[in-house]
């Protein structure tokens, strides 16, 4: 989970500037690229063939074929990274010993 720390799918859409969103699998990535980037590009801005099989696609709930439709027709770049993004949150620093102990086997710490 990731409010207990872990990895998240993450995607960087090559915008400007550029966007960045993070969900907790890449199916879900997917949906979130679709109603949050592609679902909020004015509709005028795609060519009509192509704005009707987005809508299609979004409508049947077929995320990635959206995205990837959508990626086409604008020629925006988006990378997509299947986990990888680590979330980190202040229980994982919980115990000062052992954080102290981590510290020091860190590389700045050896002389040689």
């Amino acid at each position: 989970m990731a409010g207990a720390g872990g990895t998240l799918a993450y995607a960087v859409v090559h915008s400007d500037p550029p966007d960045v969103y993070a969900a907790v699998d890449v199916d879900t990535l997917q949906r979130v690229l679709a109603l949050q980037v592609v679902a909020a590009t004015p509709g005028a801005l795609v060519p009509a063939a192509h704005r009707d099989v987005i809508r299609v696609a979004l409508l049947d709930e077929q995320w990635g074929t959206a995205v990837s439709r959508w990626i086409e027709v604008t020629g925006t770049a988006v990378d997509v990274y299947d986990g990888g993004l680590e979330v980190w949150t202040a229980d994982r620093f919980s115990e000062p010993e052992l954080a102290g102990l981590e510290l020091r086997l860190q590389p700045l710490f050896a002389d040689g």
